[in-house]
């Protein structure tokens, strides 16, 4: 088969990151653009970006394009298309379209048209609930089709069934582990580490564990898998050993709990320990510098903002005392309170969209 386009998606700000660990994992093309990134590959390549990537929220495939200027040619086209390469007739699909400016404007009525020609072509369902999703943009009269070959979002790795109240995405927390320069070769400590996820991905790229190593994706119901071929680019990941460790604390015993369980189902305990005690009471651990990543609470949606200076005090104090020789990262969408900590911050990051707000990464230089 032909090389096609494959869009990475990544939130808004993080598509530099993105492209840098798609080039690190050796994917064909990385090209930044508005939302993510673009390379170019075949269907083992959609398999391996599902499979090593911890920054997309999503694969797409682009599995073909076609002129069309009014609805009559997008149904003719849409009857010839070759469905049967990519889809099942026994697997429901969903339709999705959207127009721009496009001589065909109304989404609906595209929509109506490309889903007759499915059920009719090939004899596929069409549900609104269906898990398998057809995407249709139609811009400047160019009708591209996308699968979206994710299924659930990418941050749902399939181990953490317990979170806390606003929690950062996995796909975030790896990505903002990748701009503070960690690359798994030191130990990460989480001073309020709520359901655990900085510890956890940080824990699982030092062992070279596949971040979709757990769960089901959308394209093992495409037409094209090969479900041997799938196994064994699985199976050839091999974990390796590392020697160093990872710590969270948090003083709700509750986190507590939760991030012990949620590393157990991730198969990290043996270098995580999760400890509850405040902030202040923070200790070094023996070993070697490493990096300090925190998400503290913003005030926005869980804490009043007022008695948050005291905590991001309290936070910029243990790491100046204690921490000599190690980085820090942090994220918050306060930058008074990020001034509170009394740190100086070597880089911010752009805004990044997080549950309404806008998020940035704050990164200190060697305590």
């Amino acid at each position: 088969m032909e090389p096609f386009d494959i869009f990475l998606a990544a939130l808004p700000g993080l598509e530099p990151a993105l492209k840098a660990e798609a080039s690190a994992l050796g994917l064909p093309s990385p090209e930044v653009v508005p939302g993510g990134v673009t390379i170019r590959g075949d269907w083992r390549t959609v398999w391996q970006a599902n499979l090593h990537l911890r920054g997309a929220s999503r694969v797409l495939a682009r599995i073909g394009s076609f002129r069309a200027f009014h609805l009559a040619q997008l149904d003719k086209r849409a009857r010839k298309f070759d469905w049967a390469a990519h889809l099942r007739p026994d697997v429901p699909v969903r339709v999705e379209v959207t127009c721009k400016a496009s001589k065909i404007y109304h989404d609906r009525a595209a929509k109506q048209r490309i889903e007759t020609a499915l059920r009719e072509s090939l004899g596929v369902t069409i549900a609104e609930d269906a898990a398998l999703r057809l995407m249709a943009r139609i811009e400047d009269d160019l009708v591209t089709f996308s699968l979206d070959t994710s299924g659930e979002p990418l941050h749902r790795r399939g181990h953490k069934e317990a979170v806390n109240k606003a929690p950062l995405r996995e796909t975030l927390a790896a990505l903002f582990l990748r701009e503070c320069g960690y690359d798994g070769s030191e130990p990460v400590l989480d001073p309020m580490c709520g359901s655990g996820t900085f510890v956890l991905e940080a824990a699982e790229i030092a062992l070279g564990l596949a971040p979709g190593r757990s769960r089901r994706f959308a394209f093992e119901d495409f037409a094209s898998f090969d479900a041997a071929a799938w196994d064994a680019m699985k199976t050839a990941v091999a974990p390796r050993a590392t020697a160093s460790r990872f710590y969270g604390s948090d003083r709700d015993d509750g986190a507590v709990r939760m991030s012990a369980a949620n590393a157990a189902r991730a198969g990290v305990s043996e270098i995580c320990t999760f400890t509850r005690c405040p902030v202040s009471e923070v200790q070094r651990p023996e070993g070697p510098p490493g990096l300090i990543m925190v998400n503290p609470p913003y005030g926005a949606r869980i804490g009043n903002r007022n008695l948050l200076f005291a905590l991001y005090g309290a936070l910029g104090q243990v790491a100046k005392e204690r921490f000599r020789g190690w980085r820090l990262g942090m994220v918050t969408a306060d930058a008074g309170l990020a001034k509170a900590t009394g740190l100086t911050f070597a880089t911010t990051s752009p805004p990044v969209p997080h549950g309404g707000l806008k998020i940035k990464l704050y990164r200190t230089g060697v305590l």
